[in-house]
């Protein structure tokens, strides 16, 4: 997606250790018009998948979720990252490493909203390992409902997680792929 690549481009930072800084627009201060067409992107993308459940994890993923559930006019669900007073005890889980911030979480849903009549599209800022892809998956599958796909942001290709989803046969939808990242420069690559 052009729009977002020059968005990137213009706007983000690299950091060390293969970080791509980008909450000016996407994930701390949100960029609503650009949201709104990244959400549109994936409901064209997805279009005929059936999605009636948009699911994320906690907590930059949430802006994207939501978009994309309102242009698909359908709920949107995320992924706790702990267990709080109002969560009954009858609840999905699965342990999430996050390379962002280098620690694993046992993330929730609750049964209540996530069940096997769903058909799900998993929305992520970004892409790098996989792993919160496979745990937000693994919570699809304990609830018996379908994953249809993952829509993200960002992927960071170099880091091999959305090649490794795809040929465990899940559908993966980026609208930025990055190809590699210097100190200095941000390469694309070429659809």
């Amino acid at each position: 997606m052009k729009l977002l690549e020059e968005k990137i481009k213009k706007d983000g930072e690299v950091r060390p250790g293969g970080i791509l800084k980008v909450d000016s627009f996407l994930n701390h201060r949100i960029d609503p018009q650009l949201s709104f067409e990244m959400a549109q992107e994936l409901k064209r993308r997805f279009e005929g998948e059936g999605v009636n459940k948009i699911l994320t994890i906690e907590a930059s993923g949430i802006a994207l979720a939501i978009m994309t559930a309102y242009v698909f006019g359908c709920p949107m669900v995320f992924a706790k990252k702990s267990k709080t007073k109002n969560i009954a005890d009858d609840v999905w889980s699965v342990e999430i490493e996050s390379f962002t911030h280098g620690r694993t979480n046992t993330v929730l849903v609750s049964k209540e909203y996530l069940g096997p009549q769903d058909r799900v599209l998993i929305v992520d800022d970004f892409l790098a390992t996989g792993a919160a892809l496979r745990g937000l998956r693994d919570l699809v599958r304990q609830a018996g409902a379908t994953v249809v796909g993952a829509g993200i942001a960002i992927e960071k290709v170099f880091q091999g997680g959305g090649n490794q989803l795809r040929e465990e046969g899940m559908r993966v939808e980026s609208l930025a792929r990055i190809a590699a990242m210097t100190d200095d420069s941000i390469e694309f690559c070429e659809e």
